[in-house]
């Protein structure tokens, strides 16, 4: 699954472009989003894709608004889906959603917060976000905690899909323990800026770990 969609756009559309398929669904981009839904549906027969992740090879290639727009489209259709920041280094998803201040995965996974007491609430569909929330000296350790474990398992009984904006493959190994405990992995590329052999080593690594990768989103620059 390739899909290749254009972010040229000027500095006023740009602010808008992490929500286009909420706050223009008929737009040919918001278009995409629902190929890449349907896309995903369809890439397994037996069992449902419910724990994706949304990751590139390095910063900068446009996963998290890959992420947030994919999740408001799974939405759309009725699914009840969450969106977890697992960028615990360098989280967006809280600013995005304006959620200043707000608990997260870091202050669950340490037990300092439930995991209702974390989860906020969007007005877009069933779609529901869990910020990072605090940074923590020790990313990598949260991530592959027996806490992370127990986390995905509860999670996973309660939404159609959990969506995680993860970090970059190839900057953390944050990502690489994330991935062998979901069903797949949708890499984000940038037409132009991404590197082909960084693209091939970041499929390589998540291979090692027998990640499943579905596909990749190509974003455009021009």
């Amino acid at each position: 699954m390739v899909l290749r969609i254009n972010k040229k756009k000027s500095v006023r559309e740009n602010s808008k472009r992490h929500f286009v398929s909420y706050s223009n669904p008929s737009s040919q981009i918001a278009e995409q989003f629902r190929t890449i839904r349907t896309n995903i549906q369809f890439s397994s027969i037996n069992k449902k894709h419910k724990t994706l992740i949304i990751t590139s090879p390095s910063h900068g290639e446009g996963k998290t608004t890959s992420a947030i727009n994919l999740a408001i489209s799974l939405s759309q259709q009725g699914d009840k889906v969450l969106l977890v920041d697992a960028n615990l280094r360098r989280p967006t998803v809280h600013s995005t959603f304006n959620l200043k201040d707000a608990l997260g995965l870091s202050e669950v996974l340490i037990g300092k917060a439930t995991i209702e007491d974390a989860i906020v609430q969007t007005q877009i569909g069933q779609l529901e976000v869990l910020p990072s929330g605090i940074t923590p000296p020790n990313p990598a350790e949260l991530i592959g905690s027996k806490a992370m474990s127990q986390f995905i398992k509860e999670i996973t009984d309660e939404y159609d899909v959990i969506l995680f904006d993860s970090p970059p493959v190839l900057e953390t190994t944050d990502t690489k323990l994330l991935a062998g405990q979901c069903d797949g992995v949708i890499l984000v590329l940038t037409s132009g800026k991404t590197d082909r052999e960084k693209a091939i080593e970041a499929n390589r690594l998540l291979n090692l770990v027998r990640a499943k990768v579905l596909g990749v989103i190509l974003n455009e620059r021009n």
